[in-house]
């Protein structure tokens, strides 16, 4: 995840793998809810040094379990990898001083280290597909499937995407999170006007950015119903105005889907 190229390497990653803090809202609606993979964060006096309690009884999806020694490989890769460093250079080092409690040290306070640990490229990944012979495992092992906690897991590539598929261990299902899709397909399209061109087609649901003239004219499109997504994206979906949609829901545009931009 500290390499992921771009916001939409980023997204699509947020899908598989999870950070330590994040908020998230129940399929068709909700106010968002803690949903990281620690439930508690407390900073002391100076806020240097911040303490987090871990979400009991995850695994990620290649059937390691989730806990303090894996939060420590994790955050170690951001300590020794520039990508890491740049996303939080304040991290000096991480302990476990207990089974289920991680404790961050910060070389400098931190005003608010939950909002910066909500950041998707910050994610937890499985020791077990990490690359040990890549120094401080900053690499994936070749072919390492599995590597996240998250409602997702990654089923491969084809028809000019990144396929996802439904994980049915995800925590959050129990907790009523969903996911409200089986499977959802992220495809590339480098320009504004391609992005804009299949969502008039029906050849994708949400897409983004994209610029104002473009929404302005899906907006004026009398055969689409705009929706919000979230972030920078926007989803459409083919029916006559004041008439109910052709296709039944669930729609990406009007499910939630993890957190689009994380």
């Amino acid at each position: 995840p500290p390499a992921a190229e771009g916001v939409a390497g980023a997204i699509v990653s947020r899908q598989v793998h999870e950070p330590l803090v994040a908020s998230v809202a129940a399929p068709y609606g909700g106010r968002p809810r803690p949903a990281g993979l620690a439930t508690a964060i407390k900073p002391s006096p100076d806020r240097t040094l911040w303490t987090l309690q871990l979400r009991a009884g995850v695994s990620f999806q290649d059937g390691t379990p989730f806990n303090a020694a894996a939060v420590l490989v994790s955050s170690r890769r951001w300590i020794s990898t520039a990508a890491g460093r740049a996303l939080l250079p304040e991290l000096f080092a991480v302990d476990a001083p207990r089974p289920g409690e991680v404790r961050f040290l910060l070389r400098s306070p931190v005003g608010d280290l939950g909002r910066r640990l909500a950041e998707p490229r910050l994610a937890i990944v499985s020791p077990r597909a990490l690359d040990p012979q890549s120094g401080e495992g900053s690499r994936f092992r070749d072919g390492a499937r599995g590597s996240g906690t998250g409602a997702f897991v990654a089923g491969g590539q084809g028809g000019g995407g990144d396929e996802l598929i439904r994980n049915p261990g995800w925590w959050g299902t129990g907790e009523g999170l969903g996911p409200a899709l089986e499977s959802v397909r992220f495809v590339g399209l480098p320009t504004a006007l391609r992005r804009a061109a299949a969502l008039r087609s029906g050849r994708v649901q949400v897409a983004g950015p994209l610029p104002p003239a473009e929404l302005r004219r899906l907006a004026a499109d009398p055969l689409l119903i705009t929706l919000p997504a979230a972030g920078e994206g926007v989803g459409a979906s083919a029916a006559l105005r004041g008439l109910p949609p052709r296709r039944p829901l669930p729609l990406i545009s009007a499910v939630w889907l993890t957190t689009l931009t994380g």
